[in-house]
Protein backbone atom coordinates (compact mmCIF):
# COMPACT_ATOMS: atom_id res chain seq x y z
CA UNK A 1 0.00 0.00 0.00
CA UNK A 2 1.24 3.37 -1.35
CA UNK A 3 1.77 6.17 2.02
CA UNK A 4 0.03 9.47 0.03
CA UNK A 5 -0.82 12.41 1.55
CA UNK A 6 -4.71 13.66 1.47
CA UNK A 7 -5.89 17.86 2.24
CA UNK A 8 -9.39 17.54 3.63
CA UNK A 9 -11.46 20.58 2.80
CA UNK A 10 -15.20 20.92 3.44
CA UNK A 11 -15.57 16.97 3.27
CA UNK A 12 -13.65 16.96 -0.19
CA UNK A 13 -10.77 14.60 -0.25
CA UNK A 14 -7.71 15.61 -2.51
CA UNK A 15 -4.86 13.56 -3.02
CA UNK A 16 -1.59 14.54 -4.13
CA UNK A 17 -0.94 10.97 -5.12
CA UNK A 18 -2.38 7.74 -5.97
CA UNK A 19 -3.63 5.75 -2.96
CA UNK A 20 -3.66 2.16 -3.75
CA UNK A 21 -5.94 -0.02 -1.96
CA UNK A 22 -7.32 -3.71 -1.88
CA UNK A 23 -10.18 -4.42 -3.57
CA UNK A 24 -12.18 -6.85 -1.34
CA UNK A 25 -15.16 -7.79 -4.01
CA UNK A 26 -13.32 -7.47 -7.18
CA UNK A 27 -15.74 -7.91 -10.72
CA UNK A 28 -17.00 -10.16 -11.21
CA UNK A 29 -17.97 -11.95 -8.22
CA UNK A 30 -20.78 -14.78 -9.24
CA UNK A 31 -22.54 -14.61 -6.12
CA UNK A 32 -25.08 -17.59 -5.18
CA UNK A 33 -28.31 -15.85 -4.71
CA UNK A 34 -31.35 -17.22 -2.51
CA UNK A 35 -32.10 -20.55 -3.51
CA UNK A 36 -34.67 -20.71 -6.13
CA UNK A 37 -33.11 -17.41 -7.99
CA UNK A 38 -32.29 -18.02 -11.91
CA UNK A 39 -29.92 -16.35 -14.07
CA UNK A 40 -29.83 -16.70 -17.60
CA UNK A 41 -28.58 -19.71 -18.58
CA UNK A 42 -28.38 -20.16 -22.67
CA UNK A 43 -25.17 -18.41 -22.33
CA UNK A 44 -22.01 -19.05 -20.11
CA UNK A 45 -20.56 -16.57 -17.11
CA UNK A 46 -17.61 -15.56 -19.03
CA UNK A 47 -20.05 -14.32 -21.56
CA UNK A 48 -22.33 -12.90 -19.14
CA UNK A 49 -19.48 -11.39 -17.44
CA UNK A 50 -17.91 -9.81 -20.61
CA UNK A 51 -21.02 -8.32 -21.80
CA UNK A 52 -21.24 -6.53 -18.53
CA UNK A 53 -17.75 -5.34 -18.54
CA UNK A 54 -17.74 -4.23 -22.08
CA UNK A 55 -20.55 -2.40 -21.23
CA UNK A 56 -19.32 -0.85 -18.71
CA UNK A 57 -16.20 0.36 -20.31
CA UNK A 58 -19.02 2.42 -22.85
CA UNK A 59 -21.28 3.61 -20.01
CA UNK A 60 -18.48 5.12 -18.04
CA UNK A 61 -16.27 6.89 -21.17
CA UNK A 62 -19.98 8.48 -22.16
CA UNK A 63 -21.47 9.50 -18.83
CA UNK A 64 -18.47 10.34 -15.90
CA UNK A 65 -17.44 13.43 -16.39
CA UNK A 66 -14.88 15.67 -14.73
CA UNK A 67 -16.06 18.81 -12.83
CA UNK A 68 -12.14 19.43 -11.95
CA UNK A 69 -9.62 17.66 -10.59
CA UNK A 70 -11.02 16.09 -7.32
CA UNK A 71 -14.81 15.91 -8.64
CA UNK A 72 -16.80 13.98 -11.27
CA UNK A 73 -20.43 13.76 -11.93
CA UNK A 74 -22.59 11.33 -14.17
CA UNK A 75 -23.58 13.75 -16.65
CA UNK A 76 -27.88 14.18 -17.96
CA UNK A 77 -27.14 15.19 -20.89
CA UNK A 78 -28.02 19.24 -20.91
CA UNK A 79 -31.33 17.49 -20.92
CA UNK A 80 -33.51 20.40 -19.48
CA UNK A 81 -30.30 22.01 -19.18
CA UNK A 82 -29.21 20.03 -16.46
CA UNK A 83 -25.56 18.53 -15.83
CA UNK A 84 -26.20 16.40 -13.35
CA UNK A 85 -29.31 15.00 -11.40
CA UNK A 86 -28.46 13.23 -8.29
CA UNK A 87 -30.68 10.12 -9.16
CA UNK A 88 -28.08 9.51 -11.79
CA UNK A 89 -25.01 10.23 -8.93
CA UNK A 90 -26.36 7.46 -6.82
CA UNK A 91 -26.72 5.10 -10.09
CA UNK A 92 -23.18 5.97 -11.01
CA UNK A 93 -21.54 5.70 -7.50
CA UNK A 94 -22.92 2.15 -7.00
CA UNK A 95 -21.89 0.77 -10.46
CA UNK A 96 -18.87 2.13 -9.62
CA UNK A 97 -18.33 0.06 -6.63
CA UNK A 98 -19.57 -3.07 -8.33
CA UNK A 99 -16.68 -3.17 -11.31
CA UNK A 100 -14.10 -2.12 -8.79
CA UNK A 101 -11.30 -4.65 -10.05
CA UNK A 102 -12.58 -5.36 -13.42
CA UNK A 103 -11.73 -1.01 -13.56
CA UNK A 104 -8.45 -0.55 -12.11
CA UNK A 105 -9.30 3.60 -11.47
CA UNK A 106 -12.86 2.44 -10.07
CA UNK A 107 -11.90 4.14 -6.43
CA UNK A 108 -10.77 6.87 -7.56
CA UNK A 109 -13.73 7.72 -10.11
CA UNK A 110 -15.75 6.79 -7.00
CA UNK A 111 -14.17 9.34 -4.56
CA UNK A 112 -14.39 11.85 -7.23
CA UNK A 113 -18.40 11.07 -7.58
CA UNK A 114 -18.40 11.22 -4.15
CA UNK A 115 -16.79 14.89 -3.68
CA UNK A 116 -19.35 16.30 -6.40
CA UNK A 117 -22.00 15.05 -4.00
CA UNK A 118 -20.61 16.61 -1.17
CA UNK A 119 -20.30 19.94 -3.01
CA UNK A 120 -23.90 20.34 -3.63
CA UNK A 121 -26.00 19.52 -0.21
CA UNK A 122 -29.34 20.41 0.05
CA UNK A 123 -30.79 23.04 2.52
CA UNK A 124 -31.98 20.78 5.15
CA UNK A 125 -28.97 18.41 5.90
CA UNK A 126 -25.24 18.79 4.64
CA UNK A 127 -25.52 15.11 3.74
CA UNK A 128 -28.42 14.90 1.27
CA UNK A 129 -27.90 16.05 -2.02
CA UNK A 130 -29.22 19.14 -3.75
CA UNK A 131 -31.15 17.09 -6.77
CA UNK A 132 -30.09 18.94 -9.55
CA UNK A 133 -27.30 21.04 -11.14
CA UNK A 134 -27.42 22.98 -14.41
CA UNK A 135 -24.83 23.38 -17.23
CA UNK A 136 -22.71 25.42 -15.28
CA UNK A 137 -22.56 23.48 -12.21
CA UNK A 138 -25.10 25.19 -10.26
CA UNK A 139 -27.71 23.93 -7.83
CA UNK A 140 -31.16 24.36 -9.93
CA UNK A 141 -32.33 24.38 -5.94
CA UNK A 142 -31.49 22.96 -2.79
CA UNK A 143 -34.77 20.75 -2.33
CA UNK A 144 -33.44 16.87 -2.27
CA UNK A 145 -34.44 13.30 -4.58
CA UNK A 146 -35.26 10.61 -1.97
CA UNK A 147 -33.87 8.30 -4.46
CA UNK A 148 -31.23 9.53 -5.41
CA UNK A 149 -30.00 10.24 -1.91
CA UNK A 150 -31.18 6.49 -0.62
CA UNK A 151 -28.83 5.60 -3.75
CA UNK A 152 -26.18 7.44 -2.69
CA UNK A 153 -25.92 5.70 1.15
CA UNK A 154 -25.86 2.31 -0.37
CA UNK A 155 -23.20 3.11 -2.38
CA UNK A 156 -21.24 3.99 0.76
CA UNK A 157 -22.08 0.99 2.85
CA UNK A 158 -21.39 -0.96 -0.57
CA UNK A 159 -17.72 1.59 -0.79
CA UNK A 160 -17.24 0.33 2.82
CA UNK A 161 -17.33 -3.12 1.74
CA UNK A 162 -15.33 -2.87 -0.68
CA UNK A 163 -12.33 -0.93 0.20
CA UNK A 164 -12.75 -0.30 4.41
CA UNK A 165 -13.44 2.80 5.72
CA UNK A 166 -9.61 3.76 6.75
CA UNK A 167 -8.73 5.50 4.02
CA UNK A 168 -9.03 9.33 3.09
CA UNK A 169 -12.75 8.54 3.17
CA UNK A 170 -14.51 6.77 6.19
CA UNK A 171 -17.44 5.37 3.98
CA UNK A 172 -19.30 4.32 6.84
CA UNK A 173 -19.65 6.85 8.80
CA UNK A 174 -20.68 9.10 5.95
CA UNK A 175 -23.21 6.53 5.10
CA UNK A 176 -24.50 6.50 8.60
CA UNK A 177 -24.18 10.49 8.34
CA UNK A 178 -26.51 10.36 4.91
CA UNK A 179 -28.86 7.34 6.36
CA UNK A 180 -29.64 9.01 9.61
CA UNK A 181 -30.66 12.42 7.48
CA UNK A 182 -32.69 10.07 4.99
CA UNK A 183 -34.87 9.02 7.99
CA UNK A 184 -35.11 12.46 9.28
CA UNK A 185 -35.97 14.41 6.37
CA UNK A 186 -37.20 11.97 3.54
CA UNK A 187 -39.70 9.40 5.87
CA UNK A 188 -42.92 9.85 6.85
CA UNK A 189 -43.04 9.02 10.63
CA UNK A 190 -46.59 9.11 10.65
CA UNK A 191 -47.29 6.04 7.80
CA UNK A 192 -43.57 5.45 7.19
CA UNK A 193 -43.76 5.81 3.32
CA UNK A 194 -41.42 7.79 1.72
CA UNK A 195 -41.46 11.57 1.27
CA UNK A 196 -40.98 12.82 -2.35
CA UNK A 197 -37.32 15.07 -0.67
CA UNK A 198 -37.30 16.62 1.61
CA UNK A 199 -38.81 19.57 0.88
CA UNK A 200 -42.26 18.05 2.14
CA UNK A 201 -43.14 19.45 5.03
CA UNK A 202 -45.41 17.89 7.40
CA UNK A 203 -48.40 20.54 6.84
CA UNK A 204 -47.54 19.81 2.84
CA UNK A 205 -50.43 18.61 0.65
CA UNK A 206 -47.66 16.09 -0.57
CA UNK A 207 -46.93 14.75 2.68
CA UNK A 208 -48.72 11.59 2.28
CA UNK A 209 -47.92 11.07 -1.32
CA UNK A 210 -45.31 8.99 -3.13
CA UNK A 211 -43.16 8.09 -5.53
CA UNK A 212 -43.61 4.62 -5.81
CA UNK A 213 -39.65 3.78 -7.17
CA UNK A 214 -38.53 5.46 -3.98
CA UNK A 215 -39.22 1.97 -2.31
CA UNK A 216 -35.90 -0.13 -2.27
CA UNK A 217 -36.60 -2.75 0.16
CA UNK A 218 -33.15 -4.28 -0.26
CA UNK A 219 -31.23 -0.94 0.62
CA UNK A 220 -33.39 -0.21 3.77
CA UNK A 221 -32.44 -3.79 5.48
CA UNK A 222 -28.88 -2.85 4.82
CA UNK A 223 -29.99 0.63 6.56
CA UNK A 224 -31.08 -0.92 9.06
CA UNK A 225 -27.93 -3.66 9.63
CA UNK A 226 -25.43 -0.56 9.61
CA UNK A 227 -27.59 1.60 11.67
CA UNK A 228 -29.40 -0.72 14.18
CA UNK A 229 -32.21 2.14 13.58
CA UNK A 230 -35.14 -0.28 13.75
CA UNK A 231 -37.68 2.12 12.26
CA UNK A 232 -36.38 0.73 8.92
CA UNK A 233 -38.41 -2.10 9.48
CA UNK A 234 -41.58 -0.33 9.78
CA UNK A 235 -40.96 1.68 6.24
CA UNK A 236 -40.25 -2.10 4.87
CA UNK A 237 -43.49 -3.68 6.47
CA UNK A 238 -45.88 -0.53 5.63
CA UNK A 239 -44.75 -0.01 2.14
CA UNK A 240 -45.08 -3.87 0.99
CA UNK A 241 -48.66 -3.39 2.41
CA UNK A 242 -49.20 -0.23 0.35
CA UNK A 243 -47.77 -1.98 -2.59
CA UNK A 244 -50.13 -5.06 -2.08
CA UNK A 245 -53.05 -3.06 -1.11
CA UNK A 246 -52.34 -0.93 -4.34
CA UNK A 247 -52.34 -4.23 -6.92
CA UNK A 248 -55.51 -5.78 -5.13
CA UNK A 249 -57.42 -2.67 -5.56
CA UNK A 250 -56.03 -1.34 -8.59
CA UNK A 251 -54.32 -3.57 -10.56
CA UNK A 252 -55.34 -7.08 -9.74
CA UNK A 253 -54.71 -8.98 -13.55
CA UNK A 254 -51.14 -7.11 -14.01
CA UNK A 255 -49.98 -5.78 -10.70
CA UNK A 256 -48.52 -2.97 -11.72
CA UNK A 257 -47.71 0.14 -9.15
CA UNK A 258 -48.69 3.35 -10.14
CA UNK A 259 -45.81 6.10 -10.59
CA UNK A 260 -47.10 8.07 -7.86
CA UNK A 261 -48.92 7.31 -5.14
CA UNK A 262 -51.55 9.91 -3.06
CA UNK A 263 -53.33 9.86 0.23
CA UNK A 264 -51.61 7.21 2.05
CA UNK A 265 -53.02 8.09 5.32
CA UNK A 266 -56.45 7.45 4.17
CA UNK A 267 -57.17 5.62 1.06
CA UNK A 268 -54.02 5.15 -1.16
CA UNK A 269 -54.58 5.01 -4.79
CA UNK A 270 -53.14 6.36 -7.86
CA UNK A 271 -52.18 9.82 -8.54
CA UNK A 272 -54.34 12.01 -10.85
CA UNK A 273 -52.88 13.18 -14.08
CA UNK A 274 -50.25 15.49 -13.88
CA UNK A 275 -50.10 14.94 -10.13
CA UNK A 276 -46.09 16.41 -10.40
CA UNK A 277 -44.83 15.26 -13.86
CA UNK A 278 -47.25 14.16 -16.54
CA UNK A 279 -50.68 13.04 -17.19
CA UNK A 280 -49.85 9.46 -16.68
CA UNK A 281 -48.97 10.15 -13.02
CA UNK A 282 -51.08 7.32 -11.77
CA UNK A 283 -50.07 5.02 -14.69
CA UNK A 284 -46.76 2.27 -14.65
CA UNK A 285 -44.69 5.00 -16.75
CA UNK A 286 -41.46 6.20 -16.23
CA UNK A 287 -41.06 5.90 -12.69
CA UNK A 288 -42.87 2.67 -11.67
CA UNK A 289 -41.06 1.04 -14.49
CA UNK A 290 -38.12 0.98 -11.84
CA UNK A 291 -40.24 -0.85 -9.39
CA UNK A 292 -39.75 -4.59 -10.41
CA UNK A 293 -36.21 -4.16 -10.48
CA UNK A 294 -36.11 -2.37 -6.94
CA UNK A 295 -38.68 -5.23 -5.34
CA UNK A 296 -37.01 -8.10 -6.58
CA UNK A 297 -33.42 -7.35 -5.69
CA UNK A 298 -34.82 -7.86 -2.16
CA UNK A 299 -36.05 -11.21 -2.93
CA UNK A 300 -33.03 -11.96 -4.72
CA UNK A 301 -30.50 -10.97 -1.76
CA UNK A 302 -32.68 -11.93 0.98
CA UNK A 303 -35.26 -13.92 0.13
CA UNK A 304 -38.04 -11.77 1.41
CA UNK A 305 -41.39 -13.84 0.47
CA UNK A 306 -43.41 -10.35 -0.04
CA UNK A 307 -40.56 -9.45 -2.91
CA UNK A 308 -41.74 -12.73 -4.70
CA UNK A 309 -45.12 -12.24 -4.30
CA UNK A 310 -45.50 -8.71 -5.79
CA UNK A 311 -43.46 -9.99 -8.54
CA UNK A 312 -44.86 -13.26 -8.99
CA UNK A 313 -47.97 -11.12 -10.78
CA UNK A 314 -46.16 -8.73 -12.32
CA UNK A 315 -44.26 -12.00 -13.86
CA UNK A 316 -47.55 -13.53 -15.09
CA UNK A 317 -48.98 -10.79 -16.70
CA UNK A 318 -45.62 -9.50 -18.77
CA UNK A 319 -45.64 -12.61 -20.17
CA UNK A 320 -49.05 -13.28 -21.06
CA UNK A 321 -49.52 -9.66 -22.37
CA UNK A 322 -46.65 -10.10 -24.61
CA UNK A 323 -47.02 -13.83 -25.60
CA UNK A 324 -44.18 -14.19 -24.26
CA UNK A 325 -42.27 -12.45 -26.86
CA UNK A 326 -40.20 -9.37 -25.64
CA UNK A 327 -40.45 -7.73 -29.14
CA UNK A 328 -44.20 -7.23 -28.21
CA UNK A 329 -42.88 -5.07 -24.75
CA UNK A 330 -43.91 -1.48 -24.61
CA UNK A 331 -42.53 1.48 -22.68
CA UNK A 332 -45.82 2.31 -20.10
CA UNK A 333 -48.50 0.65 -19.29
CA UNK A 334 -52.05 1.48 -17.84
CA UNK A 335 -52.48 -0.29 -14.19
CA UNK A 336 -55.08 -2.55 -15.98
CA UNK A 337 -52.36 -3.84 -18.07
CA UNK A 338 -53.04 -2.22 -21.19
CA UNK A 339 -50.41 -0.52 -23.38
CA UNK A 340 -50.30 3.16 -23.10
CA UNK A 341 -51.26 4.44 -26.80
CA UNK A 342 -48.45 5.58 -28.79
CA UNK A 343 -45.68 3.49 -26.39
CA UNK A 344 -45.13 1.30 -29.08
CA UNK A 345 -41.46 1.63 -28.85
CA UNK A 346 -38.12 0.36 -26.93
CA UNK A 347 -37.44 1.63 -23.95
CA UNK A 348 -34.55 0.40 -21.83
CA UNK A 349 -35.38 1.33 -18.39
CA UNK A 350 -39.10 -0.68 -19.20
CA UNK A 351 -36.96 -4.10 -20.67
CA UNK A 352 -34.30 -4.19 -18.04
CA UNK A 353 -36.45 -4.45 -15.02
CA UNK A 354 -38.49 -7.34 -16.22
CA UNK A 355 -35.26 -8.98 -16.60
CA UNK A 356 -34.11 -8.71 -12.53
CA UNK A 357 -38.05 -9.26 -11.60
CA UNK A 358 -37.77 -13.10 -13.63
CA UNK A 359 -35.36 -13.63 -11.47
CA UNK A 360 -37.72 -14.91 -8.60
CA UNK A 361 -38.66 -17.86 -10.48
CA UNK A 362 -37.69 -20.60 -12.32
CA UNK A 363 -40.69 -20.73 -14.50
CA UNK A 364 -39.36 -17.65 -15.49
CA UNK A 365 -36.48 -19.23 -17.00
CA UNK A 366 -36.94 -19.08 -21.20
CA UNK A 367 -38.52 -15.30 -20.56
CA UNK A 368 -35.60 -14.34 -18.47
CA UNK A 369 -33.07 -15.68 -20.79
CA UNK A 370 -34.93 -13.79 -24.27
CA UNK A 371 -35.06 -10.33 -22.20
CA UNK A 372 -31.50 -11.03 -21.20
CA UNK A 373 -30.43 -11.35 -25.08
CA UNK A 374 -32.94 -8.54 -26.22
CA UNK A 375 -31.61 -6.02 -24.02
CA UNK A 376 -27.90 -6.83 -24.33
CA UNK A 377 -28.28 -6.12 -28.12
CA UNK A 378 -29.23 -2.45 -28.52
CA UNK A 379 -26.35 -0.14 -28.22
CA UNK A 380 -25.78 2.48 -25.70
CA UNK A 381 -25.21 4.97 -28.57
CA UNK A 382 -29.43 5.07 -29.21
CA UNK A 383 -30.40 5.70 -25.38
CA UNK A 384 -29.88 7.72 -22.97
CA UNK A 385 -28.36 8.23 -19.53
CA UNK A 386 -31.38 7.14 -17.91
CA UNK A 387 -32.30 4.04 -20.05
CA UNK A 388 -28.29 2.91 -20.48
CA UNK A 389 -27.68 3.65 -16.62
CA UNK A 390 -30.72 1.24 -15.49
CA UNK A 391 -29.54 -1.15 -17.74
CA UNK A 392 -26.23 -1.60 -16.77
CA UNK A 393 -27.25 -1.82 -13.32
CA UNK A 394 -30.20 -4.74 -14.06
CA UNK A 395 -26.85 -6.38 -16.24
CA UNK A 396 -24.95 -6.35 -12.98
CA UNK A 397 -27.54 -8.25 -10.97
CA UNK A 398 -28.96 -10.58 -13.78
CA UNK A 399 -24.99 -11.47 -14.43
CA UNK A 400 -24.94 -13.00 -10.68
CA UNK A 401 -22.48 -9.78 -9.83
CA UNK A 402 -24.76 -7.98 -7.47
CA UNK A 403 -23.45 -8.66 -4.11
CA UNK A 404 -24.81 -8.49 -0.62
CA UNK A 405 -23.95 -5.69 2.26
CA UNK A 406 -23.22 -7.70 5.10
Amino acid sequence: MKITSFILFAGIVCSHSVFAQQTLKPFPQHVKYVAGTIKPDNISQAQLDKTVGDFYTEWKKRFIKSAGNNESYVWFENVGKKQCVSEGQGYGMIINVLMAGFDQSAKTTYNKLYNYYRLHPGSKSRYLMAWAQNADGKDIDKTSATDGDMDIAYSLLLADKQWGSKGAINYLIAAKDMIAAIMQYEINHQTWSVLISDGVEAESKDYFDMRSSDFMPAHFKAFEAATKDTRWTKVIDANYKLFSSLQDNYSPDAGLIPDFIVHINKKPRPAPPYFLESRYDGYYNYNACRDPWRIATDYILTGDKRSKTITAKINTWIRETTNNNTYNLSAGYTLAGNDIKGRYFEALSFIAPFGVSAMTDKKNQAWLNKVWAYLVAFKLKDYDYYDNSIKLLDMIIMSGNYWKVD
